[in-house]
């Protein structure tokens, strides 16, 4: 399983260690991923997605998980993600009909 945020798409990043003698040296830097369960209002269910603490900060910040599906692009979001966004878009023209 990659090191990848199924909703933001944040992955990881390449730096250095720098001692005091300013000897470089190759790191990794990893996102902080958490497993979560987020509910959707409108299709009335729960979602398991491996998702950043800043992007869960950021879901809950546009209003729960319908709302930041519907707003984000689709390259950002993992396949288990675009499936539920798709179900979002199906159930809202359904209501709309």
């Amino acid at each position: 399983m990659s090191r990848v945020c199924e909703l933001t798409g944040k992955g990881r990043q390449v730096g250095n260690n720098v001692s005091h003698a300013n000897n470089r040296t190759k790191r990794v830097f990893l996102p902080n991923l958490q497993n979560v369960t987020l509910l959707s209002e409108k299709l009335d269910r729960s979602f398991k997605f491996r998702v950043s603490t800043q992007g869960l900060r950021s879901v809950e910040h546009n209003g729960g998980l319908d709302n930041w599906l519907l707003k984000t692009r689709d390259d950002k979001l993992s396949a288990r993600a675009l499936k539920v966004k798709r179900e979002l878009k199906k159930a809202a023209a359904a209501a709309a009909a």
